[in-house]
């Protein structure tokens, strides 16, 4: 049995990633390293502190210590982080917005990033950028931070952090092709936003689950695991 770990950064996201392993990748082993004064600690600073990019490297230490043939990062906020981690831990991390950034990157000329903190929305949008450097393309971003979404879920208001996200969303998608969810745990409004929105939208836990698998089956291969990049040999599913 392979063993997938998951580092977390908070706690909204586990269960329902818990549910997305469990349809694509039923037969792995899921462990979960859940440490929720890291997104604390980055929203607080405003970037990521030194503490938190040695703590999370130590818990990718800590994946590989425990046999994970993947290490999941499930934190857009520091994404960057585990770029720089790739050097140091000797199985391959994937992280969770890769291939939703790949796939934005690759099929939009426009495309608005939602997000309801900074510190997620600016690591979002270079990482896009990224990729579309990587494909030769250029592509339009949109700022799409939903201001006082955060303080709202985190002071027990749910439905006002979606009427804030759905209102930023109707906003940017008048400037956009499609929408890109920073934040994983946003997937859970993806349907509802593209319907009022009329543009399609794109979430990060299922992508980022696909991706382990394939992972996992070049690795199965003895292929070698590269980084995901959109239309190459089928590795991303289509544009849905």
């Amino acid at each position: 049995m392979k063993t997938v770990v998951a580092v977390y950064t908070g706690q909204g996201l586990a269960d329902p990633l818990k549910a997305v392993f469990r349809e694509v990748l039923p037969d792995v082993r899921l462990v979960n390293l859940i440490d929720d004064s890291l997104i604390g600690d980055v929203v607080k600073a405003g970037h990521i502190p030194p503490g938190v990019a040695r703590r999370l490297v130590q818990y990718f230490h800590n994946g590989e210590e425990i046999g994970a043939d993947v290490i999941l990062n499930t934190c857009s906020s520091v994404g960057e982080v585990a770029d720089e981690a790739r050097k140091l831990i000797g199985v391959p991390i994937v992280k969770i917005d890769d291939a939703m950034a790949a796939k934005a990157a690759a099929a939009y000329d426009r495309v608005a990033v939602l997000a309801t903190l900074p510190s997620t929305l600016k690591p979002t949008m270079r990482l896009i950028e990224k990729k579309a450097a990587e494909l030769g393309r250029e592509v339009k971003l949109v700022n799409g931070l939903a201001e006082g979404a955060f303080e709202a879920l985190t002071g027990g208001k749910p439905e006002e952090h979606d009427r804030i996200l759905l209102e930023t969303a109707l906003r940017v998608a008048r400037d956009a092709d499609a929408i890109v969810l920073a934040q994983g745990s946003m997937a859970r409004m993806e349907k509802a936003l593209a319907a009022e929105t009329g543009k399609p939208v794109l979430s990060s836990p299922r992508l980022g689950v696909e991706q382990v698998k394939m992972t996992l089956e070049k690795l199965s291969r003895g292929e070698p695991v590269g980084k995901p990049v959109f239309g190459e040999s089928g590795d991303l599913p289509p544009v849905c």
